[in-house]
Parts: structure tokens; sequence; C-alpha cells
């Protein structure tokens, strides 16, 4: 999980017992979809596609190692998705985890 998925919820027994009741109920599926979709049209795979390329042409091609291009771009990359997608997720979630009887 990324660091603010931490910060929301830091109590890692109950990070992965969220995961697996989203996992079990195929929402995870669901909501890894729906992101996807969200993503494509707000035009943030070619907005991440622009910034590697900056990354790539200032730091050149030789010098690059996957792991350090990697590093360097996921905080981007999230930093990058709408604020819009964020809390529709977390929505679906909040709601799909208060279906649960035994929810907290």
């Amino acid at each position: 999980m990324s660091r603010v998925q931490n910060a929301l919820v830091p109590d890692a027994q109950l990070r992965a017992e969220i995961h697996k009741k989203l996992v079990d109920s195929g929402e995870m599926e669901r909501l890894k979809q729906l992101v996807k979709e969200r993503l494509e049209n707000s035009g943030w795979r070619e907005n991440l596609k622009a910034h590697c390329k900056d990354v790539v042409q200032r730091r050149g091609v030789q010098n690059l190692e996957v792991e350090s291009l990697a590093q360097e771009i996921l905080p981007k990359a999230r930093e990058m998705v709408p604020p819009e997608i964020r809390d529709e997720v977390l929505s679906r979630i909040h709601d799909h985890l208060r279906a649960f009887p035994d929810n907290r």
C-alpha cells in the first residue's frame, strides 16, 4: 500500500482485512477496472508518458536503470491521479465495506 493508504488505515491488520474483503468479494477487480477507465478518460496516461519522456531526456538513456526510473516516476504518477478519482474509489470502498455485517 502507498503512504497515503497507510495514513488512511494505519493498522496493518485492518488493512489486511479490508484487502481480503475486497479481493474475496471481487470488488478489488471491479475497482481496478474503474480506476483504469477513469485514468484513461482523464488523460492521466498521456500526462505520465510525457513526464517519463522528460525524465529520460533529462537523465539520458545511458544513465537509466529501471529501478531508479520507477523510484523517480512513481511518486509523480500517484500525485497526478485526479482527486475526483481518488474520492470516487474511496467512496466505493467505504460503501462496499458498510455492506458487511461485521464492519467497523
